[in-house]
């Protein structure tokens, strides 16, 4: 039965003061809202720093909702992050609907290295899941169909081959672009990726 057909803790409607039935809240989208606050969490104070309150507090929903929803950190661990790979999988997606040239496909390509603060979040989070993957098989299923699905959609613009190793670079690149100090010329982005794609087909 999904958690949704169940009234929540403090939220159904049961008896209250002076024999009253307290209203039950219609509320169908807190689950969502919880995953969204626990990836907030996730930025800010990365999978060892999460805890249940936390989370609470950030989806101004009581402690007992986001418990009842997710019994244990892992499970919303493993379920905010998949939450984060379905999105990303589709924004990713998204990136390339307009790619026409070799020439489009690079600037795309630039940009999500290069995208600054509107990129952090994701970057940020996409790094927190490969680190707690290193130690929990359940996540390490969900990055390789995660890479899987990326490649797959590089491997439209170019080959399988050629997709694998483009991944790898803008993971390196963008993990390099969260870490400096000083933000790397796009030219030297730009020429990474052309090298990756090699020469010019046909």
């Amino acid at each position: 039965m999904e958690n949704a057909d169940l009234p929540e803790p403090g939220a159904s409607g049961g008896a209250g003061a002076g024999g009253r039935r307290r209203v039950r809240r219609h509320d169908p989208e807190r689950r969502t809202r919880i995953l969204d606050a626990a990836l907030d969490v996730l930025v800010t104070d990365g999978a060892a720093g999460i805890t249940h309150r936390k989370v609470a507090a950030q989806a101004d929903v009581p402690l007992g909702s986001v418990t009842y929803h997710f019994a244990s950190l892992a499970e919303l661990l493993e379920q905010a992050f998949a939450w984060y790979v379905k999105q990303r999988t589709s924004q990713f997606e998204d990136l390339f609907a307009r790619v026409e040239t070799r020439k489009d496909l690079v600037e795309v390509l630039v940009e999500l290295v290069q995208g600054g603060p509107s990129r952090r979040r994701s970057g940020v989070l996409g790094f927190e899941l490969h680190l707690a993957a290193l130690r929990d098989p359940a996540l390490r299923e969900l990055t390789q169909k995660w890479t899987k699905d990326s490649r797959a959609i590089l491997a439209r613009f170019t080959t399988p081959e050629i997709a694998g190793r483009l991944d790898a670079l803008l993971e390196g690149l963008i993990m390099h672009a969260l870490l400096a100090t000083e933000p790397e010329p796009r030219e030297a982005t730009r020429a990474a990726i052309v090298q990756a794609l090699g020469p010019v087909r046909g």
